[in-house]
């Protein structure tokens, strides 16, 4: 899947040559064990790893349901899923069970298998209306390519625009729609790629006052420039309905209608990259469904196969009969839908229908939203809280007149405060991401909301803010 990472956690090498601040002193140690992997690992692989993964240096043995164990038998609760990867948390029993049974017969091909052909028709039940067409792959950048591709082939156009602060992964087609400087010195990019503002109302990039305002104004820039910058060839939009790493940032409320009324207006297609709110996340099946919009084409992943990296683009059979996309090979994927992969598919899709876990995620998020937000009255640092389902960001900040982000040397304590006390989260940047396992139940996710309370008054005690 797209390995998603925040600006602030990218820049490493780039910010130390700026003159950044030395980085802060870890204040957890991993355990013997899992230092002793790491510094084996490290000899080999490749730097660049994900950030929670460098940081803590931890070896993880296994899991169960919503809980981590590492090789130092330190057991943590998840508050990051794989990056929401992790639909189903870990050991699922059912999902292992199809799994095992699979890998006993076969796992790799092309070929029409019962599990693809079960999966396909069960995932049709739950798309938004005509959403009925399905083409698996591996990895989210992989899907968005391939969806950027149908939507040249339907519309005969070739430019796209997509959003600041958007992410859509980071191969050479798309990285020019990644919307902050991780693209910085991996130039030149793709031609015909451009971004406009993304209505984030906590801190509107127009500075617009009031939600309806900024979502208007970030429409009526996105009018301006596709006029001024495009050459009228505009063949998409890609819009995530709530940006991931932008740190879970709801769009103002009209948004995604105003660009679904544009996208007809211009004659392109409305992409909804469901890659992270996608399958329940948001307390609903899609994250459009929140604003009832029905995109033309949908990117979906990580939690569809409950940790499988598994993609998929899906579109209506009109959309989809576009040639050349439609022509034999022409979307296909050697990796993609194979038996292994559907058979992941279709039993993370049956285990979060058959235990409600869309139902889960609305009402145990809510419940952890409400709890989150009560920690404004209590910590000064505490700005936006905001989130649908189990997809909540909250917004640390040194003063909440400006809305000036919180330091990273002092998140990073916040990172490490909490892996103390066995919660495992990504709050080492200002814009948390919060984003457990669907199967979470209530009382863990209230532990999970008392933990971070008491990591957060810890850093706020060693700074001198003594929380209210």
């Amino acid at each position: 899947m797209r390995t998603d990472t925040s600006d602030a956690e990218r820049r490493g090498p780039k910010a130390a040559k700026a003159g950044a601040a030395a980085p802060p002193v870890a204040l957890f140690q991993a355990g013997p064990k899992s230092r002793a992997l790491f510094a084996q690992e490290a000899a080999h692989l490749a730097p660049g790893l994900q950030s929670f993964a460098l940081f803590s240096q931890i070896a993880i043995k296994s899991g169960r349901g919503a809980t981590l164990r590492d090789e130092d038998d330190r057991e943590y609760l998840d508050f990051l899923a794989g990056i929401g990867v992790a639909s189903l948390g870990y050991s699922h029993p059912e999902y292992v069970r199809v799994l095992t049974e699979q890998l006993s017969r076969i796992t790799v091909g092309s070929f029409t298998s019962a599990r693809r052909a079960e999966f396909v028709s069960r995932l049709a039940k739950v798309t938004p209306p005509g959403l009925d067409r399905a083409m698996l792959y591996s990895s989210g950048a992989e899907a968005v390519e391939a969806a950027l591709r149908l939507a040249k082939s339907r519309t005969g156009k070739f430019e796209v625009i997509g959003f600041w602060g958007g992410f859509h992964g980071k191969t050479g087609g798309v990285l020019g729609l990644l919307g902050d400087s991780f693209k910085h010195d991996l130039g030149p990019l793709m031609p015909g790629l451009y971004l406009s503002p993304y209505p984030d109302a906590y801190r509107c990039p127009l500075k617009a006052q009031g939600e309806h305002d900024c979502a208007a104004h970030c429409l009526e820039f996105l009018r301006d420039l596709i006029k001024r910058s495009t050459s009228g060839a505009v063949g998409a939009i890609i819009v995530e309905p709530i940006q991931g790493t932008a740190g879970n940032v709801i769009p103002a409320p009209g948004f995604l209608k105003g660009l679904r009324e544009l996208s007809r207006e211009i004659g392109c297609l409305l992409i909804s990259d469901e890659m992270i709110t996608g399958f329940g996340r948001t307390g609903t099946w899609w994250g459009c469904d929140h604003e009832g919009v029905v995109p033309d084409i949908m990117t979906v992943g990580k939690g569809m196969a409950g940790g499988f990296p598994v993609s998929a683009v899906i579109a209506t059979t009109e959309v989809a009969s576009s040639k050349p996309w439609s022509n034999p090979s022409g979307s296909s994927s050697s990796y993609g839908g194979n038996p292994f992969a559907s058979a992941a598919c279709d039993a993370t899709l049956s285990i979060i229908t058959e235990e409600k876990l869309v139902e889960n995620s609305r009402r145990v998020g809510s419940a952890l939203l409400k709890r989150l937000s009560e920690l404004q009255d209590r910590f000064p640092w505490v700005g936006r809280v905001a989130g649908r389902g189990l997809l909540i960001g909250v917004d640390l900040v040194s003063d909440r007149k400006t809305r000036q982000p919180l330091p990273g040397a002092i998140t990073r304590e916040l990172f490490d405060e909490a892996l103390n006390r066995g919660l495992l989260s990504m709050c080492y940047n200002h814009n948390i991401r919060i984003n457990p396992p669907l199967v979470i139940t209530m009382e863990e996710a209230m532990r999970g909301a008392d933990i971070f309370e008491e990591s957060l008054a810890a850093v706020a005690k060693r700074h001198g803010k003594a929380s209210g």
